[in-house]
């Protein structure tokens, strides 16, 4: 992935505020422990839920069951927003990652996910097929966010909202 370069609003920014670099963005993406997911149900009401999810080559990955809402959901519309960060007013760094989301089927990517997953969040998925699972019973399909574009929102002193737009 080419680093994205940072473009600063100052309209809610600082006065004397410069653009957040990408690898704070990365930082928080790579190190989140907890993404809130926001997808959209067939009667155009909003979903939002938390999960884990593991940030790699330029993509936010999560997993679900294939019965779940936010799977149904986006058997109907791909477009979703996923959220992470602090819940501290005056410090810390807010991200919110806008993108399209797709499957993730291919072994080699599942393998490597999972074992993110397990360093990351000590979930211990195994790769059955296109799925992960977990003691053999319960299935998860695995989707990756191919952002479109990402929003910084550097809380403290300065203050900074930073937008990074991909292809």
């Amino acid at each position: 992935m080419t680093e994205p370069v940072g473009e600063l609003d100052a309209r809610f920014s600082d006065p004397d505020a410069t653009a957040r670099p990408w690898s704070d963005v990365d930082d928080v993406l790579t190190s989140g422990k907890i993404f809130w997911l926001s997808t959209v149900r067939a009667d155009g009401r909003p979903h939002v839920t938390p999960l884990p999810a593991v940030w790699r080559g330029g993509a936010l990955h999560f997993c679900t069951g294939a019965r779940e809402q936010k799977a149904r959901n986006l058997e109907q519309n791909p477009h979703v927003a996923v959220t992470t960060g602090t819940d501290r007013q005056d410090a810390g760094l807010d991200v919110v990652v806008e993108g399209t989301v797709a499957r993730v089927t291919d072994a080699p990517l599942l393998h490597e996910l999972a074992a993110l997953w397990k360093q990351r969040h000590g979930w211990d998925f195994k790769v059955r097929g296109d799925v992960f699972t977990q003691d053999d019973e319960h299935e998860a399909l695995v989707f990756a966010v191919t952002p479109a574009k990402i929003l910084a929102f550097g809380k403290g002193d300065p203050y900074t909202q930073t937008r990074f737009r991909f292809a």
